[in-house]
């Protein structure tokens, strides 16, 4: 089933759904969590006059099945774990701590480097975090990031999804203020294949266009503010 036919008309279907011209007069941080959302928080960023953020995180997956994602490690050493898996695969947790201090040694920092010349997260106590990817198939990278940002302590913490599953859909009306997901799916496959055309993006080009590039004034004259992951899941 196609519902888009490219990340462009993903995030304009986005942005359709969102309070534009509320968050406008806010001052929100915007977050991609991944290199393929990243063009869609772009432009989702420069709708509400906002610059863009990255948020790293770095899979584990299984010792015998490289493709199975059993968890997920954030820049800041959160770790969001999928138990089910792991005990199916018969893992213990002593794996999964052990696989997320080397990823984030070894793939997160240098994402760091690469993204912020090294620079941590910025704190986001008391600040309106917005999340924003293509979609989500496991969940895990969104939980984690979820889990990063919550953490901080912020004012208001906001999800917004092209297509999401019915299922995370429910979860996250109980863990966030407020989530834009026009398209819940009950048989969700994944996210790719809703999309006619997937371009393959350099994160690395969006992200700086998105510093770069002049942003809307708030219409409250508000001054606005600059913010600067290779995985979703």
């Amino acid at each position: 089933m196609i519902l888009f036919e490219n990340r462009e008309d993903a995030a304009e279907k986005l942005i359709a759904s969102m309070p534009i011209e509320q968050m406008k007069k806010e001052v929100w941080e915007v977050f991609a969590i991944s290199e393929n959302g990243a063009q869609i928080a772009a432009i989702v960023a420069k709708a509400i006059g906002s610059k863009l953020d990255y948020l790293f995180t770095e899979p584990i997956t299984s010792p015998v099945n490289k493709d199975c994602w059993i968890a997920v490690v954030s820049e800041t050493e959160e770790i969001v774990i999928n138990h089910n898996l792991a005990n199916a695969f018969e893992i213990n947790t002593d794996y999964i701590y052990g696989e997320a201090k080397r990823k984030h040694d070894e793939r997160i920092l240098s994402y760091l480097y690469k993204y912020r010349k090294g620079g941590a997260l910025r704190n986001m106590h008391g600040k309106n975090v917005l999340i924003v990817d293509e979609g989500a198939d496991t969940g895990l990278t969104l939980m984690v990031s979820l889990k990063t940002i919550f953490a901080m302590n912020p004012a208001r913490v906001a999800v917004a999804f092209p297509v999401i599953p019915e299922s995370l859909a429910t979860e996250l009306f109980s863990l966030v203020d407020d989530a834009y997901l026009p398209n819940r799916l009950l048989h969700y496959v994944e996210a790719k294949s809703y999309y006619r055309v997937l371009d393959l993006v350099d994160p690395v080009i969006v992200i700086e266009s998105s510093r770069t590039e002049k942003p809307t004034k708030k219409e409250n004259n508000e001054p606005t503010t600059d913010h600067a992951n290779p995985n979703t899941q």
